[in-house]
């Protein structure tokens, strides 16, 4: 039966976080807001999806899904099955959009959250929850989503297909072990930069008793601050656990090295985004000193707003990161990400995906366990970024028990929001905002 997309509704979503310090860090302190997209069918089955973003930017990033929705409108599944990187091109190469990039910012934002609705479609007509579903494709089904313009020097067609086929061994064991054990996770919510002293003592203290075993904190404001933060933690958490840091792009190359000289007195696991975004020969260096400050323990983690594919082949290129952190909706889409999930594998990088936000981590939990079921294959330096918030906003939420994540078992991508929540925060005519 041929299914064909006859609506594409666009909501913007916000929630007021940024007065109770969550999410706050060196940067940013807004309301975690979301560019929801849902695709109706002339068969009744609708794809849901969205891109996270950060308070105002949200009218920008909507503004984008509609100008890009024609793209989707009117096509039938078995036709973007049929040819998937022309329809993903059809959308991130628009011919009079792509300039605004190129694949990159606002309107590669929107691209992901079409992008991603179209696979929670597919899913869903499938019956399978979407890391089952992508774990099951064919190879060459899997390959024929990718588009390799412009990674081809660092990942080809073949080499990708000789990923895919090589996790297919042992499949089975890893999904065994992923139903009996969960998948492992981390959590950010103990040390959001806005936090008191107290609070994060006191958030540390109950991840530790709910089984937590590995935190992050925000780093970037007045070193001696972080350094007392940090112990706080460490303190909390004893020397066994990991303790993770994020400085959010806010420093210099120098900067970062030297903060992390000091910093390097709690064993942070990480450092995330030590500097610009952009900056990879800049990662580099700090990866070189950072290593050589901790002889090795530490390393440099990076990719919630690494832009495209390109950015990510060449951070891995020039060994500028032994964490990569894809975000499902900064890029473009399920296509985009199994190309950078091929080229971690490819690099022996392990992907540790960034979420939060709103809804991230529903959709970053599908993307891991395919990883390990079918790219990577292996746990060793795995785990999912967990924070407690807004998941009571999703039909299909995160479930978590002592600091693992379990897998989804509903049909889709679990980024179907409860209409109830849609109408009391949507901007600006929900209750919440009037």
């Amino acid at each position: 039966m041929s299914v064909t997309i006859t609506s594409v509704e666009v909501h913007d979503v916000r929630f007021p976080t940024a007065a109770r310090g969550d999410g706050s860090d060196a940067i940013n302190r807004g309301d975690y807001s979301a560019t929801y997209v849902e695709l109706g069918t002339d068969a009744g089955p609708t794809g849901a999806g969205f891109t996270f973003t950060n308070g105002r930017g949200n009218e920008i990033t909507c503004a984008a899904v509609h100008a890009l929705a024609h793209h989707v409108r009117g096509r039938t599944v078995e036709e973007i099955v049929a040819e998937p990187v022309a329809f993903w091109r059809s959308l991130s190469a628009d011919v009079q959009l792509r300039w605004l990039g190129p694949e990159k910012g606002v309107i590669h934002m929107a691209t992901g959250a079409l992008v991603n609705a179209v696979w929670d479609l597919r899913a869903t007509l499938a019956g399978k929850p979407m890391w089952r579903f992508l774990a099951e494709l064919p190879t060459d089904e899997l390959v024929a989503s990718v588009d390799f313009r412009h990674i081809t020097d660092a990942l080809t067609p073949d080499e990708a297909a000789a990923i895919l086929n090589k996790g297919r061994d042992g499949l089975t064991d890893r999904l065994a072990t992923l139903e009996r054990d969960g998948f492992p996770s981390y959590t950010t919510s103990v040390g959001w930069l806005g936090y008191p002293d107290d609070k994060v003592r006191a958030l540390t203290r109950r991840a530790y008793d709910d089984g937590w075993r590995a935190m992050k904190m925000k780093v970037g404001g007045p070193l001696v601050d972080d350094l007392r933060r940090a112990r706080i933690i460490r303190a909390e958490i004893g020397p066994d656990a990991l303790l993770m840091m994020d400085a959010n792009q806010v420093w210099d190359v120098d900067e970062a090295i030297t903060a992390m000289t000091a910093l390097a007195e709690v064993d942070p696991y990480w450092i995330e985004e030590p500097t610009h975004a952009d900056d990879i020969l800049g990662h580099a260096r700090i990866a070189r000193a950072v290593g050589e400050l901790t002889d090795g323990r530490c390393r440099v983690a990076t990719g919630e707003v690494a832009a495209n594919r390109v950015i990510f082949k060449q951070l891995l290129q020039a060994e500028a990161i032994g964490v990569m952190q894809i975000d499902a909706c900064r890029v473009g889409g399920v296509n985009e990400v199994l190309a950078e999930l091929l080229l971690a594998a490819k690099f022996g990088v392990p992907v540790c995906p960034h979420a939060g936000g709103v809804g991230l981590c529903e959709y970053v939990q599908h993307l891991a366990i395919f990883d390990y079921l079918r790219v990577g294959t292996g746990l060793d330096g795995r785990m999912i970024e967990y924070v407690d918030h807004l998941h009571e906003h999703f039909v299909d939420p995160v479930r978590t028990r002592g600091g693992r994540y379990l897998l989804p078992e509903r049909p889709g991508y679990s980024a179907t929001m409860k209409p109830e929540s849609i109408a009391e925060f949507r901007f600006p005519d929900g209750p919440v905002w009037r």
